[in-house]
């Protein structure tokens, strides 16, 4: 036999906690109290004095700041007129602001070619003035892909300056921070300040974890990560002198989630969406914003080698072929990208980092923008 469910005391709810029936009650029994007194003739009562029935002086705090204009309150909404004194916006809606970048001067890592020339010359053609550094050479043992070239490097100052923009080249290796410190002074000597920073050199190493030397580790922790974070101690500072700048990382989907026998590069990218986060909360007061883009697989001279193409085929083959061909690679992955394609190219990550580095972006930091084709539809 079911037991019978116990009484409710009166005024109680089956669902309501009882503290809320009791603030309820309070309030309706304020409400009646002053409908009476309405009625009555008699004045309401006051709230800051003895005896009132509304909250006390400790329970409504007043806020600090300009007076509320009485003609531009709603009703029931006696601040609707308040607007807060320069306010920090995106702007008003005007033509290009997303992509508009005229008058503003960039500086870009690892820019000889891939994704650092792709940006570097987007940004150009929306105007702005580029800085294109690089280390031009071997960086470690430790990576895979064919070192870039003085002539790469000079070849995207050709394609600047092809598009009407200053273009200054200057060697150097990220792991270096004196040397990036160097780099700033010259380039606001030469351009008088820097807008926008592009921390995008990268190497890769392609071995199991268990079978790593120390350098197959420590070195690409010390290019991507240390590197990264030294680019942004280095060319802050110039941004924060002004109030004003934007700091773009370039992390991977490889830093999104594991990577078999990449663990160094998938930890080197995962801590730079950690670094980003950070930065945008401490140089957020400065008027800078930090964000990551974040490529999926591109044709990059990190991908285009044999083992990368193995790799890239064994993520849905349980055995691929020894030396597979680009085009095995690039078919192997069609199932599983949503928009058919096997890899991505540079110039199609390149209008994310220049959106970021636009006005209109000026509320986004701490953000991430994947750029990948859909894989970003396979992650949580």
């Amino acid at each position: 036999m079911t037991p019978e469910p116990p009484a409710r005391k009166a005024g109680s709810h089956p669902h309501l906690p009882r503290r809320s029936v009791l603030l309820g009650a309070a309030a309706g029994g304020v409400l009646l109290a002053e409908a009476a007194r309405a009625q009555s003739g008699s004045p309401p009562a006051n709230p800051q004095q003895p005896g009132g029935q509304g909250m006390g002086p400790q329970q409504t705090p007043q806020l600090a700041g300009p007076q509320s204009n009485p003609a531009q309150a709603g009703p029931g909404l006696p601040d609707a007129g308040w607007e807060p004194e320069n306010p920090r916006t995106a702007g008003p809606i005007a033509p290009g602001r997303g992509s508009q970048l005229t008058g503003k001067v960039a500086i870009v890592t690892g820019a000889a070619r891939g994704i650092g020339r792709a940006i570097a010359v987007e940004m150009a053609a929306n105007g702005a003035d580029i800085a294109a550094l690089d280390i031009c050479g071997a960086v470690s043992p430790a990576s895979n892909a064919v070192p870039a070239t003085p002539e790469e490097l000079a070849e995207t100052e050709r394609q600047v300056r092809g598009l009407g923009r200053r273009c200054l080249t200057i060697k150097a290796d990220i792991r270096d921070i004196a040397a990036l410190r160097a780099a700033a002074d010259r380039v606001e000597h030469e351009f008088g300040k820097i807008d926008i920073v592009v921390a995008n050199a990268a190497i890769q190493r392609w071995k199991p974890l268990l079978e790593m030397d120390d350098a197959d580790w420590r070195d690409v922790i010390d290019n991507n990560l240390n590197g990264t974070a030294n680019t942004i101690r280095a060319l802050a500072p110039k941004l924060v002198a002004r109030r004003s700048g934007r700091i773009i990382v370039l992390s991977s989907m490889q830093g999104k989630h594991g990577t078999k026998d990449a663990s160094s590069y998938s930890a080197s990218k995962w801590g730079i969406l950690g670094l980003m986060k950070s930065a945008a909360m401490e140089l957020g007061q400065y008027g800078i914003t930090v964000n990551a883009v974040i490529p999926g697989l591109v044709d990059t001279a990190l991908t285009r080698y044999t083992k990368r193409y193995t790799e890239v085929i064994g993520e849905t083959h349980a055995d691929p072929p020894e030396n597979p061909t680009p085009q095995q690679a690039w078919e192997s992955r069609l199932p599983q990208v949503p928009l058919k394609v096997g890899w991505l190219r540079p110039e199609d990550i390149s209008p994310a980092a220049v959106f970021l580095a636009s006005d209109a972006a000026a509320m986004v930091t701490g953000a991430e923008y994947e750029v990948t084709a859909g894989d970003s539809a396979h992650d949580m």
